[in-house]
């Protein structure tokens, strides 16, 4: 199967399934010399691991990582850095009633039809268990990149949506709730809605925002290999992800040229950024800023029509361990993708720079 790598310079390939033994990946490019602080690794992990509060999936897994190559005495080597996280908590007969039956709005349809086989036990390789792995590579990515800060956050629950521009938000709050929301009256609100969804045994979805800072002006590739170009294939590359738009988005095409338009400082900043921190698919210094739409969890605890593997029309009902939002969780895997978009380019940059 194909499109289990990403990245040019600094490459990450994953492997395995929900329910497998392991899940894991391959680091390719990441420099020598690199101190590693597992430590922050970790913490990386337990923010995206289940059962860490009420309003997310009750899979209990610890989530540790184990690096097998690549690493001697905490310093990278240069060489590929192999790791992998033991499943331990699977519960595969949740998933026998669909054993020969397509969830709605699932990959079990599309895979089956693909492949001709599927591992229909949690979803198997589409699970959304495998961006643990992307957390890992992202975790050593941001650790490369020392001067670079990212932040992403929770900034909408279905309606509930969090309006403040970022530059008035106290980032220091977001790991302060279980939502993962900057703003503590709103983070409570979204956690209410969150518990209420889950009661009817339904689910609901939200976005994510970003913002990159301290990024150095000249990141990015003309025409096919733009920067936002990236940034957005890597966020939809994210389970449930719908939707993504960077500066001024969507909302900028209701402006005038002549308002949206990013008026020049004397040393090349500029008093606005609508750009978002890009121009011409090149980071132009100012912050990046994106968001990420997130589709409700497709797994409801409801009876609904599915088809089966013989044409048939039938009722099912969702069972198992599943979050009602993925969002709360999704944050740090968009800053881990926004981390390895960046350290790819960075060393992209790097490498132009010896060859002048």
């Amino acid at each position: 199967m194909a499109g289990n790598s990403y990245g040019k310079l600094f490459t990450v390939t994953t492997f395995g399934e929900s329910h497998g033994t392991s899940i894991g990946g391959i680091i390719d490019g990441c420099p020598s010399g690199l101190v590693l602080d597992f430590e922050k690794i970790q913490q990386e992990l337990n923010r995206r691991k289940p059962g860490q509060s009420e309003i997310v999936t009750q899979r209990k897994e610890p989530d540790t990582v184990e690096f097998l190559s690549g690493i001697f005495e905490g310093i990278t080597t240069g060489t590929p850095i192999a790791f992998h996280i033991k499943n331990t908590n699977q519960k595969s007969k949740d998933y026998s009633h669909i054993k020969d039956v397509y969830r709605p709005s699932h990959a079990d349809y599309t895979y089956d039809q693909k492949f001709g086989v599927r591992d229909y036990r949690g979803g198997g390789r589409s699970s959304a268990r495998e961006t643990a792995s992307r957390v890992v590579a992202g975790a050593i990515a941001k650790q490369l990149l020392t001067d670079i800060k990212i932040t992403a956050y929770t900034s909408s629950v279905g309606s509930i949506e969090l309006l403040k521009p970022y530059q008035d938000l106290n980032f220091e709050e977001i790991e302060n709730n279980d939502v993962r929301c900057p703003d503590a009256e709103l983070a409570q609100q979204m956690k209410d809605k969150i518990k209420a969804i889950r009661k009817e045994g339904d689910t609901i979805g939200g976005t994510v925002s970003c913002v990159i800072q301290n990024v150095p002006v000249g990141l990015g590739e003309p025409v096919f290999d733009k920067l936002h170009a990236e940034l957005g294939k890597a966020m939809l590359s994210i389970n449930a992800v719908k939707g993504f738009e960077y500066g001024s988005g969507f909302q900028g095409t209701k402006m005038k040229g002549s308002e949206h338009n990013d008026l020049f400082n004397n040393d090349g900043s500029t008093k606005t950024n609508n750009s978002g921190g890009i121009q011409g698919g090149i980071s132009n210094g100012m912050d990046i800023y994106f968001k990420v739409a997130f589709k409700p969890v497709a797994t409801v605890i409801q009876k609904q029509d599915a088809l089966d593997a013989n044409g048939n029309i039938v009722e099912m009902q969702g069972k198992g361990r599943h979050d009602p939002c993925v969002v709360p969780r999704a944050v740090p895997i968009v800053e881990a993708m926004a981390a390895l978009v960046i350290a790819d380019f960075i060393l992209l940059r790097r490498q132009e720079s010896k060859s002048w």
